[in-house]
């Protein structure tokens, strides 16, 4: 009901719009009466003066038809152009807040194709220093030593796989955090999400990441939109998100996607 009230007032308001619209009436010598509407009758036009608030008559022949004419036509066309864009920006809105009701509740990434929306699992990440490997969960930040280390995930491919190289995402977060998209390298047949470096006193952690640039458009809370500002060469990524650490502690949540060649 309420979408048909919206539809029916914009219809409305074009129609409003061209017959409330002021007639600039032009004489063949440059100047012009204004006028609400006007009519012609045998040698004399009939016109409602906007400046006066009565009808008048002038003759024929110094009424410049022609030119009064085309600038009306050129408004009706102006006014429904607008129409038309108010009512694709309408729908426009409608489609999206459509799309975000579908978006689950549950924090996470989720890939929209055709229009089907596939969630992109938390992925299985290592943080590998000094030739160990330790797992990093989502809830518990991994303690590393100074020196390099790679946030890597096993295998050279990940399953997830996007179709086209436009892909478009929304990212539910359980809290406000730094994101991002990046493209993932490769080591010893497997995939690494960043490089970094440990400092020996202060422990502060020097991030290397390939970071992708991307649109970021938040339509509700903790909820965005997320695509890529150029098409993604064929290849691993990652979607990573930064949660709070302690000094000497890593923990990115990494959702992981290929794009097909």
């Amino acid at each position: 009901m309420l979408r048909m009230f919206r539809g029916l007032i914009l219809l409305l308001a074009g129609s409003l719009l061209v017959s409330a619209a002021t007639i600039r009436l032009y004489l063949k010598d440059g100047d012009y009466q204004l006028a609400t509407e006007y009519k012609v009758a045998g040698d004399r036009v009939r016109y409602y003066s906007t400046e006066r608030g009565a009808w008048e008559e002038i003759p024929l022949d110094l009424v410049d038809l022609k030119r009064t004419e085309s600038e009306m036509k050129q408004r009706e066309k102006s006014i429904q152009e607008d129409t038309a864009a108010m009512a694709a920006e309408d729908k426009a809105e409608r489609d999206a807040r459509r799309e975000v009701e579908r978006i689950p509740v549950e924090p996470g990434l989720y890939l929209v194709q055709a229009d089907q929306l596939k969630t992109i699992p938390l992925a299985e990440s290592k943080v590998v220093n000094n030739k160990r490997r330790n797992i990093l969960k989502a809830i518990s930040p991994i303690p590393i030593v100074s020196g390099k280390g790679t946030l890597e995930m096993d295998g050279p491919h990940s399953p997830n796989v996007v179709d086209g190289n436009r892909p478009e995402f929304y990212m539910r977060l359980s809290a406000e955090r730094r994101f991002g998209l990046v493209r993932v390298g490769e080591h010893d047949n497997n995939r690494v999400v960043e490089k970094f470096d440990i400092m020996p006193v202060t422990k502060e952690i020097v991030e290397q990441q390939d970071e992708v640039e991307v649109f970021r458009h938040q339509v509700g809370d903790g909820l965005y939109k997320i695509w890529p500002t150029k098409p993604l060469d064929p290849g691993e990524y990652a979607m990573v998100e930064f949660t709070p650490a302690t000094e000497g502690t890593i923990n990115i949540l990494v959702y992981d996607f290929g794009v097909k060649k």
